[in-house]
């Protein structure tokens, strides 16, 4: 497959912090905020990658949302394929975790958890719970919640919906772009990813 090859260019790993000036990355793996909590990247990577596509995508979201002073904040993006071995060894469950044998979207560098940042103040928009809750309450079509706190998740759904992204019935902050199978499972390092895309 050529360089100039149209499917060579969308299989592409971009540097969103370069690609999207302005997003704010947050990776919780990185550090000990997560379900694991323990650092599960440990080269401590202060940006993320996605495939050409999906950062596109992304990028369009971002500029929708900076219209009205708000900014995406990325929790996780691209994440290496062991990673997510280490994740179905404490938690058997695919409604929140992927199975290895598949691989995850995360894997192919297709699928990224956001949530939404209120610039003017610094402030998180309220989503009704946090990133990694495996309740029925984090789950996108839950009702039983505040009025403003719908809003928001209405918000960050339409804006992802309206370039491209697909929802994740069981986590409203997980997007993910369409084809997976177009898209193969990579288990390379945040440090070796950064070299390939300087």
């Amino acid at each position: 497959m050529k360089k100039n090859d149209k499917h060579y260019d969308s299989l592409s790993m971009i540097n969103i912090k370069q690609y999207i000036p302005g997003i704010v990355i947050d990776l919780r793996y990185a550090g000990y905020n997560n379900f694991m909590h323990i650092p599960m990247y440990k080269q401590h990577p202060n940006t993320t990658f996605l495939r050409k596509p999906v950062a596109e995508a992304l990028k369009k979201a971002q500029e929708a949302l900076n219209k009205q002073s708000l900014s995406l904040v990325i929790w996780d993006a691209y994440r290496p394929y062991h990673v997510t071995v280490n994740f179905w060894n404490k938690v058997h469950d695919e409604r929140y975790v992927a199975n290895p044998k598949n691989g995850s979207g995360h894997n192919r560098g297709i699928a990224v958890d956001v949530s939404i940042i209120n610039l003017k103040n610094g402030q998180l928009l309220n989503m009704g719970t946090d990133f990694d809750n495996f309740t029925d309450s984090a789950h996108a079509n839950f009702m039983g919640l505040p009025d403003s706190v719908l809003v928001n998740r209405r918000l960050l759904r339409q804006t992802m919906l309206a370039y491209g992204f697909e929802s994740l019935p069981t986590e409203w902050w997980h997007y993910s772009w369409p084809n997976a199978k177009h898209f193969p499972i990579l288990n390379v390092t945040f440090k070796q990813l950064q070299r390939m895309t300087k």
